[in-house]
Protein backbone atom coordinates (compact mmCIF):
# COMPACT_ATOMS: atom_id res chain seq x y z
CA UNK A 1 0.00 0.00 0.00
CA UNK A 2 1.25 3.51 -0.97
CA UNK A 3 0.88 6.91 1.24
CA UNK A 4 1.53 10.33 -0.34
CA UNK A 5 2.92 12.85 1.73
CA UNK A 6 2.34 16.80 1.06
CA UNK A 7 5.25 17.17 -0.43
CA UNK A 8 4.31 14.54 -3.22
CA UNK A 9 6.78 12.03 -2.20
CA UNK A 10 5.35 7.99 -2.33
CA UNK A 11 6.02 5.51 0.59
CA UNK A 12 6.09 2.03 -0.70
CA UNK A 13 7.47 -0.88 1.64
CA UNK A 14 9.39 1.30 3.94
CA UNK A 15 11.08 3.25 0.08
CA UNK A 16 10.29 6.43 -1.32
CA UNK A 17 9.86 7.02 -4.75
CA UNK A 18 9.16 10.46 -5.29
CA UNK A 19 7.43 12.65 -8.57
CA UNK A 20 9.79 15.21 -9.51
CA UNK A 21 10.13 17.95 -12.66
CA UNK A 22 13.34 19.12 -14.32
CA UNK A 23 14.09 22.41 -15.00
CA UNK A 24 16.54 23.34 -17.58
CA UNK A 25 18.54 26.62 -18.69
CA UNK A 26 19.07 25.97 -22.03
CA UNK A 27 21.70 28.82 -22.54
CA UNK A 28 23.63 27.29 -19.16
CA UNK A 29 23.57 24.27 -20.02
CA UNK A 30 24.68 24.97 -23.74
CA UNK A 31 28.05 27.02 -21.47
CA UNK A 32 28.92 23.99 -19.61
CA UNK A 33 28.94 21.74 -22.73
CA UNK A 34 31.61 24.15 -24.84
CA UNK A 35 33.82 24.91 -21.80
CA UNK A 36 33.93 21.67 -19.88
CA UNK A 37 32.87 19.27 -22.04
CA UNK A 38 34.13 20.29 -25.69
CA UNK A 39 31.22 20.66 -27.01
CA UNK A 40 29.83 17.20 -26.54
CA UNK A 41 26.33 16.50 -28.14
CA UNK A 42 23.60 14.93 -25.29
CA UNK A 43 20.48 13.31 -25.80
CA UNK A 44 18.12 15.75 -24.02
CA UNK A 45 15.98 12.90 -22.72
CA UNK A 46 18.45 10.84 -20.99
CA UNK A 47 19.75 14.14 -19.28
CA UNK A 48 16.59 14.94 -17.92
CA UNK A 49 15.69 11.09 -16.69
CA UNK A 50 19.32 11.85 -15.10
CA UNK A 51 18.32 14.52 -13.41
CA UNK A 52 15.62 13.16 -11.97
CA UNK A 53 16.75 10.02 -11.05
CA UNK A 54 15.99 8.09 -8.48
CA UNK A 55 12.39 9.68 -8.49
CA UNK A 56 9.85 9.69 -11.69
CA UNK A 57 9.73 12.15 -13.92
CA UNK A 58 6.35 14.59 -14.08
CA UNK A 59 8.04 16.50 -16.77
CA UNK A 60 10.93 18.48 -18.18
CA UNK A 61 11.26 22.44 -19.05
CA UNK A 62 13.42 23.16 -21.33
CA UNK A 63 14.44 27.46 -21.64
CA UNK A 64 16.47 29.67 -24.13
CA UNK A 65 16.00 32.09 -26.59
CA UNK A 66 16.10 31.91 -30.83
CA UNK A 67 18.87 33.47 -32.06
CA UNK A 68 18.93 37.10 -32.61
CA UNK A 69 17.91 38.32 -35.89
CA UNK A 70 18.53 41.52 -37.43
CA UNK A 71 16.19 43.43 -39.95
CA UNK A 72 17.26 42.41 -42.55
CA UNK A 73 18.19 39.22 -41.21
CA UNK A 74 22.35 38.20 -42.15
CA UNK A 75 22.67 34.70 -44.15
CA UNK A 76 24.29 33.73 -40.92
CA UNK A 77 21.47 34.42 -38.77
CA UNK A 78 18.89 32.83 -41.11
CA UNK A 79 21.17 29.41 -40.81
CA UNK A 80 21.64 30.09 -37.06
CA UNK A 81 17.64 30.83 -36.34
CA UNK A 82 16.68 27.94 -38.49
CA UNK A 83 18.68 25.74 -36.84
CA UNK A 84 18.09 26.34 -33.61
CA UNK A 85 14.19 26.40 -34.35
CA UNK A 86 14.68 22.97 -35.54
CA UNK A 87 16.79 21.74 -32.31
CA UNK A 88 14.06 23.16 -30.37
CA UNK A 89 10.80 21.87 -31.92
CA UNK A 90 12.82 18.20 -32.03
CA UNK A 91 13.02 18.83 -27.89
CA UNK A 92 9.15 19.44 -27.87
CA UNK A 93 8.53 16.48 -29.91
CA UNK A 94 9.85 14.44 -26.85
CA UNK A 95 8.22 12.88 -24.21
CA UNK A 96 7.05 14.82 -20.78
CA UNK A 97 8.98 17.89 -22.49
CA UNK A 98 8.00 21.38 -22.81
CA UNK A 99 10.22 24.23 -24.26
CA UNK A 100 9.61 27.94 -23.38
CA UNK A 101 11.37 30.45 -25.20
CA UNK A 102 12.17 33.87 -24.26
CA UNK A 103 13.45 36.68 -26.68
CA UNK A 104 17.07 38.00 -27.14
CA UNK A 105 17.26 41.30 -27.12
CA UNK A 106 20.43 43.53 -28.45
CA UNK A 107 22.43 45.91 -26.25
CA UNK A 108 24.87 47.03 -28.45
CA UNK A 109 28.36 46.43 -28.63
CA UNK A 110 31.33 46.36 -25.84
CA UNK A 111 34.77 47.96 -25.68
CA UNK A 112 35.74 45.00 -28.11
CA UNK A 113 32.85 45.65 -30.95
CA UNK A 114 31.31 42.59 -29.83
CA UNK A 115 27.48 42.58 -29.91
CA UNK A 116 26.04 42.40 -26.44
CA UNK A 117 22.70 39.90 -26.09
CA UNK A 118 19.98 39.85 -23.06
CA UNK A 119 17.83 36.99 -22.71
CA UNK A 120 14.30 38.41 -21.92
CA UNK A 121 11.63 36.08 -19.75
CA UNK A 122 13.39 33.40 -19.21
CA UNK A 123 13.92 33.52 -15.44
CA UNK A 124 10.36 35.05 -15.55
CA UNK A 125 9.35 31.39 -16.99
CA UNK A 126 11.42 28.92 -14.97
CA UNK A 127 10.26 31.01 -11.68
CA UNK A 128 6.34 30.57 -12.92
CA UNK A 129 6.92 26.93 -13.93
CA UNK A 130 8.34 25.85 -10.43
CA UNK A 131 6.23 27.76 -8.08
CA UNK A 132 3.25 26.59 -9.48
CA UNK A 133 4.25 22.89 -9.46
CA UNK A 134 5.65 23.17 -6.01
CA UNK A 135 2.35 25.50 -4.73
CA UNK A 136 -0.36 23.32 -6.27
CA UNK A 137 1.49 20.07 -4.31
CA UNK A 138 2.24 18.07 -8.10
CA UNK A 139 6.06 17.10 -6.85
CA UNK A 140 8.09 16.54 -4.28
CA UNK A 141 11.31 17.20 -6.06
CA UNK A 142 12.77 19.54 -8.52
CA UNK A 143 16.22 19.36 -10.58
CA UNK A 144 17.63 22.57 -12.01
CA UNK A 145 20.51 22.94 -14.39
CA UNK A 146 21.38 26.59 -14.25
CA UNK A 147 24.07 28.91 -12.57
CA UNK A 148 21.77 31.96 -12.48
CA UNK A 149 21.24 33.96 -9.37
CA UNK A 150 18.26 35.66 -10.23
CA UNK A 151 16.73 32.04 -9.59
CA UNK A 152 17.57 31.99 -6.12
CA UNK A 153 13.88 33.54 -4.38
CA UNK A 154 11.95 30.93 -6.66
CA UNK A 155 14.12 28.35 -5.37
CA UNK A 156 13.07 29.89 -1.74
CA UNK A 157 9.93 29.85 -2.56
CA UNK A 158 9.62 26.19 -3.91
CA UNK A 159 11.86 25.28 -0.87
CA UNK A 160 8.97 26.57 1.34
CA UNK A 161 6.36 24.51 -0.28
CA UNK A 162 8.50 21.74 0.88
CA UNK A 163 10.02 20.57 -1.99
CA UNK A 164 13.76 19.44 -2.62
CA UNK A 165 16.04 20.84 -4.91
CA UNK A 166 18.90 19.51 -6.91
CA UNK A 167 21.34 22.14 -8.70
CA UNK A 168 23.09 20.63 -11.71
CA UNK A 169 25.65 22.50 -12.46
CA UNK A 170 29.86 22.59 -14.55
CA UNK A 171 32.08 23.44 -12.62
CA UNK A 172 35.39 25.50 -14.92
CA UNK A 173 36.02 28.93 -13.94
CA UNK A 174 33.37 30.09 -16.75
CA UNK A 175 30.65 27.87 -15.37
CA UNK A 176 30.69 27.32 -11.94
CA UNK A 177 26.95 28.41 -10.34
CA UNK A 178 26.42 31.64 -8.32
CA UNK A 179 28.04 30.97 -4.60
CA UNK A 180 24.59 32.25 -3.43
CA UNK A 181 22.56 29.63 -5.87
CA UNK A 182 24.64 26.62 -4.55
CA UNK A 183 24.74 27.34 -0.92
CA UNK A 184 20.72 27.47 -1.36
CA UNK A 185 20.05 24.36 -2.96
CA UNK A 186 19.40 21.00 -0.93
CA UNK A 187 22.22 18.81 -3.24
CA UNK A 188 24.29 19.28 -5.84
CA UNK A 189 25.64 17.69 -9.25
CA UNK A 190 28.66 18.28 -11.23
CA UNK A 191 27.84 17.34 -15.02
CA UNK A 192 30.79 14.84 -14.84
CA UNK A 193 32.89 13.74 -18.06
CA UNK A 194 31.69 10.21 -17.28
CA UNK A 195 27.67 11.91 -16.80
CA UNK A 196 28.47 12.92 -20.22
CA UNK A 197 29.59 9.89 -21.81
CA UNK A 198 26.45 8.43 -21.11
CA UNK A 199 24.96 10.80 -22.12
CA UNK A 200 25.90 11.35 -26.13
CA UNK A 201 23.56 10.94 -28.68
CA UNK A 202 24.08 7.48 -30.88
Amino acid sequence: MARANPAGHFYLLGSVMGIAAVFIDGGYLDKVLEHDHSGSRIDYGKLAHAMCSPDKLLRAYYYHCLPYRSNPPTPEERLRYRNKHGFTTKLSHLPRFEVRLGKLVYRGNDNRGEPIFQQKKVDCMVGVDMALLAAKGKIGAIAVFTGDSDLVPAIEAVKNEGVLVTLWHGNSPQTHPSGELYELADERRELTPDTVSRLLRP
